[in-house]
């Protein structure tokens, strides 16, 4: 028996996996950790409106788009038309990378 995918499952698993692979040495700036876009999930691949918890951890996430992008993996979630559209939702620039 075939089992359906979950797509929110496997965004929530995505953005887990993103923490060991964005995690950025310490600095001035905070590290990328993708976990906290998992409570966007349903704003990005569903469309529903960000929360305002999801915008703020987009806010403080915004330094590491352009990193999340370029993996291969994740990258067509975070250039989805719905995460731009929550991007503008929050206020937020859409980056360019």
């Amino acid at each position: 028996m075939a089992m359906k995918k979950n797509p929110s499952v496997a965004v929530v698993a995505l953005m887990l996996a993103l923490v060991v692979l964005a995690a950025a040495p310490g600095g001035a700036r905070a590290a990328c950790d993708a976990s906290q876009l998992a409570v966007c999930v349903s704003a990005i691949t569903g469309g529903a409106p960000p929360t305002t918890v999801c915008c703020a951890n987009l806010k403080a996430q915004q330094g590491c788009f352009c990193q999340y992008a370029k993996d291969p993996a994740y990258g067509r979630y975070i250039k989805s038309p719905n995460a731009r559209k929550t991007l503008e939702s929050c206020h937020l620039a859409v980056p360019t990378c």
